[in-house]
């Protein structure tokens, strides 16, 4: 029997990744949000909440908030086709603490 090369660490590790995530809709999100909105507006906001398809996301200030309000159906639309399925049905955008490093 033929041994197989090792496969690349990336691939193992988004393996583990995969296999480690909680299987929630707010987890698909923050998996997707990245690719799905670009680097500028991951930088400056984050999903940190999901209930019912509502997904909320903590902005850096009031005026990235009230701009991601104003592109939210883009948004939807970039985040449903990333995760594959329609289940985001509306974006919360709200000024605040974002995943443990503090507002902006």
């Amino acid at each position: 029997m033929r041994r197989r090369a090792p496969r690349p660490i990336g691939e193992a590790v988004e393996a583990l990744q995969r296999s480690l995530a909680p299987a929630t809709l707010l987890a698909e999100v923050q998996r997707a949000w990245p690719g799905a909105v670009g680097p500028l507006i991951a930088r400056e906001a984050e999903p940190v909440f999901e209930r019912g398809g509502t997904v909320t996301v903590a902005c850096s200030s009031a005026t990235w908030a009230n701009e991601l309000a104003l592109m939210a159906p883009a948004m939807i639309e970039q985040l449903n086709g990333a995760i594959g399925r329609p289940a985001v049905r509306k974006l919360r955008c709200v000024t605040g603490t974002r995943g443990g490093r503090g507002g902006r």
